[in-house]
């Protein structure tokens, strides 16, 4: 049976449109080249090609890098897309009266990729640290601290190491443009990255340009929801 790929709504494919208009009016100033576009997001030429003529949607991830590229606001291209970086990155005001606030632990590493047994509650000694959150984490979320560089970004949104965030490790979705931590089934390895699905492929994707995305094969788990940021250094 024959495949045919659904296209674009028309929203979407005006926002593809935008973007090809911006790169096309931008590329000769900027010496610019689809090629470098898709070195700096983490993909192939072909993907950056399918996005500006408007085969795939746009997403976040790539709706950054180019707007970075071609020194234009996201908001030129798709106010939709600059919408939903500005919420991931915790720049609207997050004031919520009618949920109380939970404390969750703040656990290492080793912890979360080894998980915490489901109990009515957490056994003693968890953590030392306890921080606080209105978004709902379930009764086993945590919280963790960013480490390294890889999710450090000069566009929102960016975690830079040292920030906590809050992950909801039970009943989440996996959708691409969120931020999951997985665990690498294989070496033990858990990491915190975006999760893209791009021409079919899920990518476990860092904001570091300077950090490859890695292939979401089956040596990979996904094993929370990052739902909440702590800002430091303010």
């Amino acid at each position: 049976m024959t495949y045919t790929k659904k296209p674009l709504t028309d929203a979407l494919r005006a926002e593809c449109e935008a973007a090809n208009a911006l790169f096309l009016a931008k590329k000769n100033e900027l010496k610019l080249t689809q090629r470098q576009i898709a070195e700096a997001a983490g993909i192939t030429p072909v993907s950056v090609n399918q996005y500006l003529r408007g085969i795939n949607p746009l997403n976040a991830r790539f709706a950054a890098v180019l707007a970075k590229m071609i020194q234009e606001p996201i908001e030129s291209f798709s106010p939709r897309l600059a919408s939903e970086i500005a919420e991931m990155a915790n720049v609207s005001p997050m004031v919520q009266p009618r949920r109380e606030a939970t404390e969750y632990p703040l656990i290492t590493w080793v912890d979360a990729g080894a998980g915490i047994e489901s109990s009515a509650t957490y056994p003693t000694g968890v953590a030392d640290e306890w921080l606080s959150s209105t978004e709902n984490a379930g009764p086993k979320g945590y919280w963790l601290r960013v480490k390294g560089k890889s999710m450090t970004s000069e566009t929102p949104p960016t975690f830079p190491e040292g920030t906590p965030i809050l992950i909801r490790p039970e009943g989440f979705d996996v959708i691409s443009g969120k931020f999951y931590v997985a665990r690498n089934t294989v070496s033990g390895e858990t990491t915190f990255k975006q999760y893209i699905m791009d021409a079919g492929v899920g990518y476990l994707v860092p904001l570091n340009p300077s950090y490859q995305p890695v292939v979401l094969d089956g040596s990979w788990e996904i094993i929370g929801r990052a739902i909440d940021a702590k800002i430091t250094g303010m």
